[in-house]
């Protein structure tokens, strides 16, 4: 995965949207469970792949996304959220302005008026 990413990291274009991990593809068992998966086992677990890609794109062309109603088997979208949130605890307050909202409004050319 990493190899690929690298490589199309490498056009400045591109932009990363980060979530979709809760449908059944992604090889996580979260949809099978009797009791949900909390926010911070989430956040855990998403980390090693959030971490790779926003390191080979800079959180100033990742964004955080919310893939609903797809991930609504596995986890719902407040754990989503707070997992985000507990997740980019360690990136600056200008990085996480960017993953939570200013990459999007860039990517997406979205403005104010």
């Amino acid at each position: 995965m990493a190899g690929g990413l690298a490589s199309v990291a490498k056009s400045p274009n591109v932009f990363l949207k980060l979530g979709g991990m809760g449908m059944p593809w992604s090889g996580f068992d979260w949809h099978t469970r009797s009791t949900p998966i909390g926010s911070e086992e989430l956040a855990t677990a998403m980390a090693p792949f959030m971490t790779d890609c926003i390191e080979q794109f800079g959180p100033d062309r990742c964004m955080f996304e919310s893939n609903f109603p797809p991930d609504k088997v596995s986890f719902s979208h407040h754990v989503l959220f707070n997992a985000f949130k507990r997740f980019s605890q360690g990136y600056s307050t200008a990085e996480r302005a960017a993953l939570f909202h200013d990459t999007a409004v860039r990517g997406y050319r979205i403005s104010a008026g």
